[in-house]
C-alpha cells in the first residue's frame, strides 16, 4: 500500500497474492542477486550517497533480492509486440471484463466522482484499470524489488531506466514506511490497481478522498483520482475524442508514418490526403494515423491528443485502442462488446 501514514500496514490486497505464492510449487529457487557484482555495489553506494541511506542497510536488503529469469523472458515478448489487433482486442473486450467494469462503476460511484476534476471521463479511467489489472483482481505476483533489480542489472537494453525506478522505489519505501521486500507487482515493477511505476507514484499519485494517504492498493478514490491526474498531466483535453475510424481506400498515404505515436499530422493534412474520418476539431489539431495490424489487413484509425495521452500510460497503439474501445463499451452500458463492426464508438465527452 502506498501510504503517507508513518507506520507500515500490510496492504489488504497483498495478502491473498502472498498466500497464493506460498502454495505454488516452484521447481527450483530463484538465484539470489550477487550483491558483490561491481555494478550492484556501485549502485548501492551511489543511492546511499544521493539519498542518505545507510550503506550496510541497503546491502542487507539487496542480499535478500532474487533474480527472476521469467521476468527477462516476459520482457522479450510483450503482447503489444506479438499479437494482432484482433487477438489483442479479444483479450480486453470480453463480456466478463465489461460486466465487471459496469459493476465497479456502480460500487465505486462516489470514488469515481472524486476523479472528475481531472476532466477525464469515468469510463476512460475505468477502462485503464480494467485493462491493467481487471479492476484490481490481478495486481501482480512478483516482488517489486526482485522485478526492478532483475531488470536493472540483467536487462541491458533498459538497465538505466530500471535502475532509476529501483532508486525511486527504495526512496518511496523508506518515505512511506514500507518494507521494500514485501510489496508485489507486475514483472516490470508496476504497482497497485493502476500499475504505477515508482516514479509515477511519486509524481502523479494523489490523495483522492483527502484522508492524508495515497493508497493505490485499496482506496478506489485514490486510484481513480491518480489515473485521472496522470492523464491530465500528460495532455488530456476534456471534451475531445480519443480516436475515430478512418477510411483510407482513396487516400494517398505516401510519406505518412503509421508506426509511431507522435502526432505528426493534422486534421487538415490527413483530409487533404483523402483520409476520411469524423472529428469536430479545428483543422490544425494534431493527429496521428494509426494502422492496427490484422490478418486481413490493417484497420486504420485517427488518434487525437487524448489518444496520445493514453499512450503515455503504455506506449502502444494497441493498448490505447483497447482502452478506447473498452471505455466506449462501458460508457454505452453494454454488457457484451460490439465486435460485429470491429470498432466500438469513439469516446467523446
Amino acid at each position: 500500500m502506498i501510504s503517507h501514514r508513518p507506520r507500515h500496514r500490510t496492504p489488504r490486497r497483498l495478502l491473498p497474492v502472498v498466500l497464493a505464492c506460498l502454495v505454488v510449487a516452484i521447481p527450483r529457487p530463484a538465484p539470489a542477486l550477487d550483491e558483490s557484482r561491481p555494478e550492484v555495489q556501485a549502485f548501492i553506494e551511489e543511492v546511499a550517497s544521493r539519498n542518505g541511506f545507510d550503506v550496510e542497510s541497503l546491502k542487507s536488503t539487496f542480499a535478500q533480492v532474487e533474480v527472476r529469469p521469467s521476468i527477462l523472458a516476459a520482457m522479450s515478448k510483450p503482447a503489444e509486440r506479438t499479437l494482432t489487433w484482433d487477438e489483442y482486442r479479444a483479450r480486453f473486450l470480453t463480456e466478463r471484463r465489461i460486466a465487471r467494469g459496469l459493476e465497479t462503476a456502480r460500487e465505486q460511484a462516489e470514488a469515481l466522482g472524486r476523479a472528475s476534476p481531472s476532466g477525464v471521463p469515468a469510463e476512460v479511467i475505468l477502462a485503464i484499470v480494467g485493462v491493467e489489472t481487471f479492476y484490481g483482481e490481478n495486481t501482480g505476483s512478483h516482488r517489486v524489488i526482485d522485478a526492478l533489480a532483475t531488470l536493472a542489472f540483467d536487462y541491458p537494453r533498459r538497465s538505466e531506466f530500471f535502475r532509476k525506478e529501483l532508486e525511486q522505489y527504495l526512496i518511496l519505501a523508506r518515505d512511506e514506511s514500507l518494507d521494500p521486500l514485501v510489496p508485489l507487482g507486475s514483472y516490470a515493477g508496476a504497482m497497485g490497481i493502476p500499475q504505477f511505476m515508482p516514479s509515477s507514484v511519486t509524481r502523479y499519485a494523489v490523495d483522492g478522498d483527502g484522508d492524508g494517504r495515497r493508497d493505490l492498493w485499496n482506496d478506489w478514490a485514490d486510484v481513480f483520482a491518480s489515473v485521472g491526474n496522470y492523464l491530465r498531466e500528460h495532455g488530456w483535453r476534456p471534451g475531445e475524442p480519443v480516436m475515430a475510424a478512418a477510411d483510407v481506400s482513396d487516400a494517398n498515404l505516401e510519406g505518412v508514418v503509421t508506426g509511431k505515436l507522435d502526432l505528426s499530422e493534422t486534421v487538415r493534412s490527413l483530409r487533404e490526403r483523402g483520409v476520411k474520418f469524423s472529428a469536430e476539431l479545428p483543422a490544425e489539431s494534431p493527429v496521428v494515423l494509426v494502422a492496427l495490424p490484422r490478418a486481413a489487413g490493417p484497420e486504420y484509425r485517427v488518434g487525437f491528443r487524448n489518444f496520445y495521452a493514453i499512450t503515455r500510460y503504455n506506449r502502444s497503439a494497441l493498448y490505447a485502442s483497447a482502452v478506447n474501445d473498452l471505455a466506449a463499451a462501458l460508457g454505452a452500458g453494454r454488457t457484451v462488446p460490439n465486435v460485429s463492426t470491429g470498432f466500438s464508438q469513439t469516446v467523446s465527452q
